[in-house]
């Protein structure tokens, strides 16, 4: 019981049962009567509440992708404020940001799965890292414009932030590593593991 009592672990849990809320799957189901775990990619993110909900109303789409997008990023970020606020350790922080984005890619609501975990990781990582991550950003945009292939533009981001974090932060303060930014981009990667696939045979598809 005392692991109940201790901050640090109140937080954990925190950012991976508030990570792992399925936004996009319950405004698609709320307000859409759509089920994206069954249609599309079936990933309850943004992008994928926008391709389904498109087909039937697009202004909808459109409202419930930009809802889905913003609350995914916020939930990580909700938790590490509080926790920033009560005085917890970078340590700490960042183990909440990794475990943020786990909530959300392998979901307790959803049997363990989930998302891609690209608006939740952005979320967190802007909290974290801000500079490094409006750098990600400018080429997410980018490359979501010219090649309109949402999964390319997330991979491409997600490495153009890995870089950016060594080039603006080569010794990460107080914890003195990168591996909780390595985390994330692993399980990131994992979870683009179909995409990457598609990818590669020329067979994902375009947002349009």
């Amino acid at each position: 019981m005392e692991m109940l009592t201790n901050p640090n672990i109140l937080f954990y849990l925190a950012a991976y049962f508030i990570g792992g809320i399925p936004f996009g799957l319950i405004l698609a189901k709320r307000f859409g009567g759509v089920n994206v775990k069954e249609a599309g990619s079936g990933s309850i993110g943004a992008t994928n509440v926008l391709r389904v909900l498109k087909r039937k109303d697009p202004a909808l789409a459109k409202k419930l992708a930009i809802a889905t997008l913003a609350l995914d990023a916020l939930k990580g970020v909700a938790v590490l404020a509080v926790a920033k606020l009560t005085g917890m350790p970078d340590a700490t922080l960042w183990a909440i940001a990794v475990l943020a984005v786990a909530g959300h890619c392998f979901s307790p609501y959803l049997m363990f799965e989930g998302g891609k975990g690209i608006a939740t990781g952005v979320g967190v990582m802007a909290f974290m890292m801000p500079d490094a991550t409006a750098v990600a950003l400018i080429v997410w945009f980018l490359l979501g414009k010219t090649l309109r292939i949402s999964s390319l533009a997330s991979l491409g981001a997600l490495v153009t932030f890995i870089v950016a974090s060594y080039v603006l932060h080569p010794d990460v303060p107080h914890i003195h590593s990168h591996a909780p930014i390595w985390i994330v981009a692993i399980i990131i990667v994992y979870k683009h593991i179909p995409n990457i696939v598609r990818l590669v045979r020329g067979e994902e598809a375009k947002v349009a």
